[in-house]
């Protein structure tokens, strides 16, 4: 008995060697694009099976998905956009071209390019915002949705409209909203919340090839303008159902988007609804809990396959 015991130590020790050797092995990445109505859309590649977009938020690029394609690029073929305005992608000009429907047309302009019909979306920040609206506004898109940070827009509503506390925290985007802003930004700046010595000086190279003013026509065209009830009436009281199971993961932390703004946001999916929350993280959860972040979504995934 006691020697049975020794093997299947071994055998444990032996298979968590080899999970972390895995895990450690960088994934081959391909260089891709996709086009919406004449705009360019880079992105990344690596892996077979079924399809994952990984949209990015503010301020970041296509790379802050490197630890969550080496943990699902095994099973799945994943993908991560370089927002329009970021990076490698086009960069049109005005802020209408930054209208929520023009970054929803993106997110499918990716999956078409892939050759498929549909997809799991994954979004962080301004990319969790695109998430949520492509699994309203396009439900065949989405196979499973998984949101970081970003509450259901009701909620982000409901918080903006009546919580001094969100009202107080989202002074950064009104900000942002104030023409001329982004005069006051530099890459090396945007940079800062990079703390990998390795990943920053390519965070700094990518936001010089980016353009200041497409991050802040995200906000202009499309985040809540004021507080009180101002913001309720810029945005559907009741939008329809998302159909997709989803995931949500929030740290909290987080400074610019509080947690309660996911309260009930069961109410608004008719699907199963999961939701984490991780007390040690802040904004950028995706890094500051990089393990448990990864496994929850491979596990929750793999789960619903």
């Amino acid at each position: 008995m006691r020697a049975t015991r020794h093997i299947l130590a071994a055998l444990a020790v032996t298979g968590a060697l080899t999970l972390a050797a895995a895990a450690q092995a960088a994934p081959s990445l391909a260089d891709h694009y996709a086009d919406n109505a004449g705009v360019r859309i880079h992105y990344v590649a690596a892996g077979k099976g079924p399809l994952v977009v990984m949209i990015h938020g503010f301020p970041d690029y296509w790379a802050t998905w490197k630890p969550l394609i080496g943990e699902l690029s095994g099973q799945y073929r994943t993908v991560a956009m370089d927002d329009r305005g970021y990076n490698l992608s086009d960069r049109p000009q005005g802020v209408a071209a930054y209208a929520m429907p023009n970054l929803v047309a993106d997110v499918a302009a990716v999956i078409k390019a892939e050759g498929r019909t549909h997809a799991i979306v994954i979004g962080h920040d301004w990319g969790a915002a695109i998430a949520w609206q492509v699994a309203i506004t396009h439900p065949e898109l989405v196979d499973r949705l998984v949101i970081l940070s970003v509450p259901h827009p009701s909620g982000l509503a409901r918080e903006l409209a009546t919580n001094k506390d969100q009202q107080a925290n989202s002074q950064y985007a009104r900000n942002f909203q104030t023409p001329g802003f982004e005069k006051n930004l530099t890459a090396e700046g945007l940079a800062g919340w990079v703390r990998d010595p390795k990943e920053k000086a390519g965070y700094v190279a990518a936001l010089t090839r980016s353009d200041f003013t497409a991050m802040l026509n995200y906000y202009r065209a499309n985040y809540p303008r004021g507080t009180g009830e101002a913001v309720a009436a810029q945005l559907p009281a009741d939008p329809p159902p998302v159909r997709a199971p989803v995931l949500v993961i929030h740290g909290m932390k987080d400074k610019a988007l509080n947690a309660a703004g996911h309260n009930g946001t069961w109410d608004h999916v008719q699907a199963d609804t999961t939701i984490l929350m991780i007390p040690t993280a802040d904004h950028f959860v995706q890094h500051d809990a990089e393990k448990l972040v990864n496994r929850t979504i491979h596990d929750w995934l793999n789960a619903r396959r």
